[in-house]
This record gives C-alpha cells, structure tokens and sequence, in this order.
C-alpha cells in the first residue's frame, strides 16, 4: 500500500508541475523542460555509458535558439529531417537488430536526436499562428496518458497476445488496440475542452500518439535491457526515472509537430 500511495503522489506532483508550468507562461514552460531535458540527459547519458559535459551545453543552447530566441527558418526543418530519421533508424534497430549498437559515435547520436531534438519538438508544439497555445501540448500529453492507462488496463484483463515479448514481456497487442482506441475517443473530447485544433486534426494526433508512443516505450524498454536496468533512474518514487515517464512523449512528439508544421 505504501508503494501505491508513493506512486501516486508522485504522479500527482508530476503532473500539476507540468500543467502548471505550461499554463501560467510559455517561459515557466520552457524552463520546466529544460529541468526535464537535464534530468532526462543525465539518464540516458548513464544507460549510454556516457559522460560529456558539452550535450548539456547542447541542450541549453538549443532551447535558446529555438525555444526563446524563435529562430526557425530553415534550421528546424533541417533537424526535423534528420530527427525523424535517426528515430526510424533505431525503429529498424528494435525490430531487427536484436542488440543495438552503442559505439561511441552511436551514443552521441542518440543524445542528440533521440533526446535532446526531441525536447526542442515538444517545445515548439504549443504554437499556433506563431501565438502560444498551451492547451495544445497539454491535450498532447492528456492523449498519451489516456493511451498508456487503457493500454494498461485492456491488457492487463485482456491481453493474450504479445506485443513484442523480447524486449518488454507485459505489452501485448490487445493493450496496444484498447490503448488506440479509448485515445481516438479520448480526442473528441480533448477537441471539444480545449478549442484549439479541429476533430480531425487531433484525431491523426491521437493515432500518432499511439504508435510512436508505443514505438518509443520499446525502444527505452530495450536501452535499459542492454544496461542491465529496470529504470532508468529513481526521481520519481514508484515510478523510476524522468526518462521512464517521457520516453513516449519524446518519441512521439517529433511527428506530431511533424504533422502539425505539415497542416
């Protein structure tokens, strides 16, 4: 019981931290994601085996340029493409490769593209007409809450089937489905409460969510395996790292911004 209660107000925190740094400001936003970037950084550079100071300078500098300073033009585009990309390669990775290799140039890679692109991404999915909107992310993120949590719940009273049992052995395809499904139900709704896309729009959103959502929680699932870990960190009692909690966000929030720049 114990365990459950520290799980839960953990949670909790989490996310009245994060609607509450979204809504009041984009800059109180912008900084809560930065905190997010380095805590996250600081796991995957320890699953990677990795220590290099400069993808924090990385980070920090990116978030300026691109989350402050709003320099797009054709620089965004330029690391979207190559984003999506590494993000298909390490696809390839999950499904073919039964160990994905981390030489050193690998592993910078990965805190580039896989990580630190991804933070800019999410970034810059609250705008709409260059005008802040926060309850764009905020129904960004609702979505895949609702996908993780019947995803959970279908496969956990009807899950026969594995997803991919390799890599994480509770995940099955009937959880994947009932995930999918309540978020494209959820998405009628996150439309009508927040006024910003249309029905359509957050529907695809809600789809891509799904997918690379479960796309991303895999490919995490397999990092840690090959470090021999069950977390990515111990930040969030009950829950484990940062990186645990955002790994299908990050993952996922590359295309939805993908598609959003594209309509």
């Amino acid at each position: 019981m114990s365990e459950l209660l520290k799980r839960t107000l953990s949670g909790v925190f989490y996310v009245v931290l994060l609607i509450s740094a979204i809504l009041i400001s984009e800059y109180t936003f912008i900084a809560l994601f930065f905190l997010f970037g380095i805590v996250c950084l600081y796991e995957l550079q320890k699953l990677l085996k990795l220590n290099s100071y400069l993808n924090y300078i990385v980070l920090t500098i990116a978030l300026v340029f691109f989350g402050i300073l709003k320099y797009h033009e054709y620089s965004i585009i330029t690391l979207l493409i190559v984003t999506i990309f590494v993000k298909i390669l390490l696809l390839k990775d999950l499904i073919i490769i039964n160990k994905i290799p981390l030489f050193e140039g690998k592993k910078y890679i990965l805190t580039l593209f896989y990580l630190i692109s991804s933070i800019i991404f999410l970034t810059l999915i609250p705008y709409e007409n260059k005008e802040y909107s926060p309850y764009i992310l905020i129904g960004v993120f609702l979505l895949v809450w609702f996908n993780d949590s019947f995803a959970y719940l279908v496969g956990k009273n009807f899950g026969k089937r594995k997803l991919y049992e390799r890599i994480s052995p509770k995940k099955t395809i009937e959880g994947f489905i009932g995930g999918l499904v309540f978020a494209m139900i959820a998405s009628i709704g996150v439309a009508y409460y927040t006024k910003t896309l249309d029905y359509k729009t957050w529907l695809i959103v809600s789809i891509l969510v799904s997918i690379f959502g479960t796309c991303g929680d895999l490919i995490q699932s397999k990092l840690k395996r090959q470090a021999n870990v069950k977390d990515s960190g111990n930040i969030m009692p009950g829950h484990g790292g940062l990186l645990d909690r955002l790994d299908s966000i990050l993952f996922a929030g590359t295309f939805v911004y993908a598609y959003l720049l594209i309509i």
